[in-house]
């Protein structure tokens, strides 16, 4: 399909309404997707402690891994984004193209790697007798098909560069319900364990992926052209992907390593039940940042079109735009779970043992509550920056965030005034707003330049 699609036009028009209708569709994505996990979690649950501590332990692996794939996702998505804002088809297609092909290749690589590897990461993970082989059940499946996870990543973020958001909601959606499906079917039905809901989620993510393929290939309904034959790496396209989706991978694993760090904090403040605490209050506390994160890919879209287009009015619009939004949504979950904290708390302690964890959890949801009004400012921030190819920038508001003044704080707070539990609390807030004053400011002074420079070029 070479004629404009109305993504295309929505890119290309009003930044606003761009911002809205692009992210819509991904922040219910990411919501149905959030409900997979969960549902996921309670389905395999039901088999014991220990197939759950298994797929625990396999997670951060698999997150690993699709790190890369988020990485060249985001980098394709800030390219063709870019070219179409240039009205340069055919390297918004060189783009796309060659962001299949490296996705082919590094998958080849991470499945016979991790293959090799995993039993011994898992055993240095701690992962001992029982718990180590139904992690090895798990994982042996899953890996084996990394090329379809990978894929159908780097597949989304093409329809989302073209501004297509609804497939890529659509691809993410399917699977993602049909996974809630399947799962009770291939662990319970068809009697195969956790080896079921490893078949349930290849299923499930093939099922995406193909709709993905079908619309590329062969039902060719996108305004990107993607023919493979006679297929040469465009070494501009790469470089530019790369430039943008090595940070992006190395964002995506220093939040890893941060969450890694502040369990660490809570684990000294308040002994193994403040990691309890810490790990409820966090998955509330993402589960708010989520239509944020939907945002997000928008901002990455729009702003590189108007970064190809040369304007920079336009990008600044889209910028602060977002940003109102995104601080308007923050706002309005932020209340919810002040309002609701107690009722929030019970849900994750309503055994006998779980209520000793009560008070301190009601505590932490209303500090962390805290934090989402501010995420934007830095979230955004860095979304744009990837828009514009400014990976390295990107890179650096994540890292400055998480590893940086989160944990500076929270050492602070926790260490040096020995504030207790409440001190982690109060230094991710602390550590998230600061980073969201730094961030605006120096998304400010970027967009300054882009106007002059985009001036001297007109």
């Amino acid at each position: 399909m070479s004629q404009k699609t109305k993504g295309v036009e929505l890119l290309l028009g009003d930044p606003r309404r761009a911002i809205i209708k692009l992210a819509i569709p991904m922040m219910t994505a990411m919501f149905v997707q959030t409900l997979y996990n969960l549902a996921d979690g309670i389905w395999v649950a039901g088999l014991g402690p220990e197939a759950l501590a298994a797929i625990g332990m396999f997670f951060p692996i698999f997150m690993i891994i699709l790190s890369f794939a988020a990485g060249i996702g985001i980098g394709v998505n800030a390219v063709i984004s870019q070219k179409i804002g240039m009205k340069d088809k055919n390297s918004a297609d060189e783009a796309a193209k060659t962001a299949i092909f490296l996705v082919l290749v590094l998958s080849l690589i991470l499945t016979i790697s991790s293959l090799l590897l995993i039993k011994p990461t898992l055993r240095l993970m701690g992962a001992r007798d029982d718990v180590l082989q139904l992690s090895l059940d798990y994982s042996n499946i899953i890996l084996y098909f990394i090329i379809v996870f990978m894929f159908g990543n780097v597949g989304n973020a093409i329809l989302r560069g073209e501004g297509d958001a609804k497939r890529a909601m659509y691809a993410i959606s399917i699977g993602s319900i049909l996974n809630i499906f399947l799962d009770p079917v291939f662990i319970y039905t068809f009697k195969l364990g956790v080896k079921g809901a490893a078949y349930a989620t290849i299923i499930s993510a093939a099922v995406g992926c193909f709709l993905i393929f079908y619309w590329f290939f062969i039902k060719k309904s996108t305004y990107l052209s993607i023919d493979l034959r006679n297929f040469r790496i465009n070494l501009p396209a790469l470089k530019d992907i790369l430039s943008i989706g090595i940070p992006a991978s190395f964002a995506q694993l220093s939040m890893s390593v941060a969450i890694f760090i502040l369990n660490s904090f809570a684990t000294r403040a308040g002994g193994q039940l403040g990691v309890a605490v810490f790990t409820s209050a966090w998955r509330v506390i993402n589960l708010g940042t989520i239509p944020m994160i939907g945002a997000s890919t928008a901002v990455t879209s729009v702003v590189g079109a108007a970064y190809g287009a040369r304007d920079a009015k336009k990008l600044e619009t889209a910028h602060l735009f977002a940003i109102r939004f995104g601080f308007f949504l923050g706002l309005c979950i932020m209340t919810l779970i002040l309002l609701f904290a107690k009722q929030i708390a019970f849900i994750f302690t309503y055994s006998q043992r779980g209520q000793i964890i009560f008070k301190d959890l009601v505590d932490a949801l209303m500090v962390l509550s805290l934090f989402l009004p501010g995420t934007p400012f830095g979230m955004f921030t860095s979304a744009m920056f990837q828009g514009i190819g400014h990976g390295g920038k990107s890179l650096a508001i994540t890292i400055f965030r998480t590893i940086v003044m989160q944990v500076f704080f929270c050492w602070l707070l926790v260490n040096v005034f020995q504030v207790g539990l409440s001190g982690v609390w109060w230094g991710i807030v602390i550590g998230n707003l600061t980073n969201a004053v730094v961030a605006f400011t120096w998304s400010r002074f970027v967009i300054k330049d882009l106007k002059v420079q985009f001036q001297n070029l007109g």
